[in-house]
C-alpha cells in the first residue's frame, strides 16, 4: 500500500510539473470540434480567440509567444491572409512606444529620474506621512512617461535606502533607551544607599523619628524607573519597533500604487492605454476624439483624486489617523531619526553633483515632446498640424520618433567644450574617448525596449481584426441584447468590476485585449457611446494591485520583504475600490461633455451598419 501511495504521489508531482505542457496540448484539441462541426468564419475566429485567451490567462506559454497564435491559425482556418495578419503586428502605437523608450533610455542613462525623485522627497520632508506622499508624487510623475515597472524599479532602491536609514536610527534609539534605563537604575541604587545610611542615623536619634517621612519624600520620584514607551517587535524581527515596520509597509506599497496611478495619466503611460488607443482607432477610424490631450484632460483629475485618497487610505491602515503628528512640516517637531533621514536623502542628492549637460538636453526633449503632443490637435484651437497642407498624416508617433531619433545624433558632450565630460553619477573627471558620443546608443535603447509587449499588442490587434472580418464581434453583440434594459452607468460598472477582478489573476494587456472587442460589440448593440464602457474598462484593468502576480510593480515591491501577501490584499482591495469609484465618477461627470457621451455618435453608427452588412 505504501508503495502504491508513493507511486501515486510521484505521478501527481510529475503531472503538476508538466501542467503547462498538458494545458498547451489539451486546450486546442478539446476545442477543435468547434471549427470542425461549425466550419464558419465566426466559429473559426472564436476557436483562435479562446485558445489565445486561455494561453494568456494561464500563462502556459510566454505572453509574447501566445500572441503569435493568430499569426498562423488565422491563415490556416481562412480567416485572414498571412500578409493581413502580419500587418497587424506593427502599428502606429509601436512607433510611438519606440520614441518614448528612446527618451526613457536617456532619462535613465543620465540619472535625471533620480534627481527628480530625490528633489521631490527633499521638498516633502522626512515626517512619515509627508515622506510617503513625497515618494508617491515623484513616482506618479515619473510613471506618466516611463513604464510602471521601470519607475518602480528606479524609485524602490531610493526608498529602501531611506527605510534602512530609518531602521538603523531606530536601533540606535532603542540602544540609547536601554542605556538610559540602566543609568537610571544605577542612580536609584546610589540614592537607596544614601537613604539607608540616613535612615539608620534617624533611628539612632529618637527625637528625629518624626523627620523620617520628610527624609523619604524628596526621593520618592527618584526611585521610579521610567518604562520605554516604544512598542518593540519580536527579537527575531529586523525592525526596532512595530511602528517602523508599519512605515516600511506603507512606503513600499505606496510606490507600486503610485506607479499604477501615474500610468493612467498619459496615453503612453502604460501598454494597456496604447492597446485601447490603437484598437479604438482601428475599429472607429472616423472618431477623432482620442489623442494625448483629451486623454490627459480626462485622466489627470482621476489620478489626483486617486493619489490623495490612496494616501489617506494607506496612512489610516498603517500609520493611524494622527495626521497632525506624521504630516507636520514644523522643524521643531522633527525627531532625531527624521533629521537623519533628511540628511541621508540630502547626501544622496549631493552625490549627483551639479546638473550636467546631458541632463539638460534630456529635460528639454522631455518638455518639447510633451508640448508637441499637447498642441498637435488640442481641439479648442487649431494645432500645429494645421500648418501643413495635407491633413491626417501626422500623429503623436511622428513627434516621439523624431525626437527619439535625434537622441541618437546629438552628442552627450557640450559643443566646443574641452573640459572632461561630467557623468551624472557624481562628477567623474574621466575623459570620454569619443567626444561625439551620442546621448543614447542602440544598446541603451535595446535594454529598455519591451519587445514582448510589442508582440503582445500586435497579437491583440490581429485578434480584433479577425473578429471584425469574420463577423464574430457582431454575433457577440447580438447575444448581449438582453442587457439592453440596463442604464449605461450600470453596464459600465459591471464591465469595470469584471475587468478589475479578472486582471488580478491575468496580465493586464491580455485581459484588455480579450475584453475590448466584446465591450465594443456590447456598446454598439445597446446604442451606448463605446467610450462610455471602453475608457473605464481600460483604466480599471490597471487595478490588479491585490496580489504580487497582479503586475510587475507589485512583484518588485514584494521582493524587498517589507510586506506580506495579506498586507497587499488588505491595502489593494481598498485601492481597487477607490479606483473603480473614481473612474465611475469621472465618466459620469466631466467625461460626459469631454467625449459627448450622452449621444450615440455617427462614427459608431457607421461602424455598426458596416458590421451588420
Amino acid at each position: 500500500m505504501r508503495l502504491e501511495a508513493a507511486a501515486r504521489m510521484d505521478l501527481i508531482k510529475k503531472l503538476w510539473r508538466a501542467r503547462k505542457l498538458i494545458l498547451v496540448v489539451l486546450i486546442p484539441l478539446s476545442l477543435l470540434p468547434l471549427p470542425l462541426i461549425h466550419p464558419t468564419s465566426e466559429a473559426c475566429c472564436a476557436y483562435v480567440l479562446i485558445v489565445t485567451a486561455v494561453y494568456w490567462v494561464s500563462e502556459a506559454v510566454p505572453l509574447g509567444a501566445a500572441a503569435l497564435v493568430p499569426a498562423f491559425l488565422y491563415p490556416l482556418f481562412g480567416v485572414l491572409k498571412s500578409s493581413e495578419v502580419a500587418a497587424e503586428y506593427c502599428k502606429d502605437t509601436t512607433l510611438l512606444l519606440m520614441g518614448v523608450i528612446c527618451l526613457a533610455a536617456s532619462i535613465e542613462k543620465w540619472n535625471l529620474h533620480k534627481r527628480i525623485a530625490l528633489r521631490m522627497v527633499m521638498i516633502a520632508g522626512a515626517k512619515p506621512g509627508m515622506l510617503v506622499l513625497g515618494f508617491m508624487c515623484c513616482t506618479v510623475f515619473l510613471s506618466m512617461w516611463l513604464s510602471n515597472t521601470s519607475t518602480t524599479a528606479m524609485v524602490m532602491p531610493i526608498a529602501e535606502a531611506v527605510l534602512q536609514q530609518l531602521i538603523s536610527t531606530g536601533v540606535a534609539d532603542t540602544q540609547e533607551d536601554s542605556e538610559t534605563v540602566e543609568a537610571t537604575e544605577d542612580d536609584c541604587l546610589g540614592v537607596y544607599q544614601i537613604l539607608v545610611l540616613s535612615t539608620a542615623h534617624v533611628f539612632s536619634s529618637p527625637t528625629n523619628s518624626d523627620s523620617l517621612y520628610l527624609l523619604l519624600s524628596p526621593f520618592q520620584t527618584a526611585i521610579s524607573i521610567p518604562e520605554p514607551k516604544k512598542e518593540k517587535e519580536s527579537k527575531n524581527s529586523r525592525y526596532p519597533t512595530k511602528r517602523d515596520h508599519m512605515i516600511c509597509k506603507c512606503l513600499s506599497l505606496s510606490i507600486t500604487y503610485a506607479a499604477t496611478i501615474g500610468g493612467l495619466i498619459t496615453i503612453t503611460g502604460t501598454s494597456t492605454n496604447l492597446i485601447f488607443a490603437e484598437q479604438f482607432n482601428n475599429r472607429y477610424p472616423d472618431a477623432k476624439v482620442i489623442n494625448f490631450g483629451t486623454w490627459f484632460i480626462f485622466s489627470f483629475p482621476i489620478a489626483i483624486i486617486m493619489l490623495l485618497l490612496t494616501w489617506v487610505w494607506l496612512h489610516f491602515l498603517f500609520l493611524g489617523c494622527n495626521f497632525r503628528e506624521t504630516c507636520s512640516l514644523s522643524k521643531k517637531r522633527k525627531t532625531r531619526r527624521e533629521m537623519l533621514s533628511e540628511r541621508k536623502i540630502h547626501d544622496e542628492y549631493i552625490k549627483l553633483g551639479p546638473i550636467s549637460y546631458p541632463e539638460v538636453v534630456t529635460g528639454v526633449f522631455f518638455i518639447l515632446m510633451t508640448l508637441l503632443w499637447f498642441t498637435r490637435e488640442p481641439g479648442f484651437v487649431p494645432g500645429w498640424t494645421s500648418l501643413f497642407e495635407k491633413k491626417g498624416y501626422r500623429t503623436d508617433a511622428t513627434v516621439s520618433v523624431l525626437l527619439g531619433f535625434l537622441l541618437f545624433l546629438i552628442p552627450a558632450r557640450r559643443p566646443f567644450s574641452r573640459s572632461p565630460r561630467t557623468t551624472a553619477g557624481g562628477g567623474s573627471t574621466e575623459r570620454d574617448p569619443d567626444p561625439l558620443a551620442p546621448m543614447i546608443t542602440w544598446k541603451d535603447f535595446q535594454n529598455l525596449m519591451p519587445w514582448e509587449i510589442v508582440i503582445l499588442v500586435g497579437g491583440g490587434y490581429a485578434l480584433a481584426a479577425g473578429c471584425k472580418v469574420s463577423g464574430l464581434s457582431v454575433w457577440i453583440g447580438r447575444q448581449l441584447e438582453p442587457m439592453s434594459g440596463l442604464p449605461p452607468w450600470m453596464v459600465t460598472l459591471l464591465a469595470c468590476l469584471l475587468v478589475s477582478a479578472v486582471t488580478e489573476f491575468a496580465s493586464n494587456p491580455a485581459t484588455l485585449t480579450v475584453f475590448l472587442p466584446i465591450l465594443s460589440a456590447l456598446s454598439e448593440t445597446l446604442k451606448i457611446n463605446p467610450l462610455h464602457t471602453l475608457i473605464p474598462a481600460t483604466m480599471c484593468v490597471s487595478f490588479g494591485v491585490m496580489l504580487p502576480v497582479g503586475n510587475p510593480p507589485n512583484a518588485i515591491v514584494f521582493s524587498y520583504g517589507h510586506v506580506q501577501i495579506s498586507d497587499m490584499v488588505k491595502a489593494g482591495f481598498g485601492v481597487n475600490l477607490i479606483g473603480v469609484l473614481v473612474v465611475m465618477l469621472a465618466i459620469t461627470t466631466w467625461g460626459v461633455p469631454l467625449f459627448n457621451l450622452t449621444e450615440f455618435p455617427d462614427w459608431a453608427i457607421d461602424r455598426n451598419v458596416t458590421g451588420s452588412l
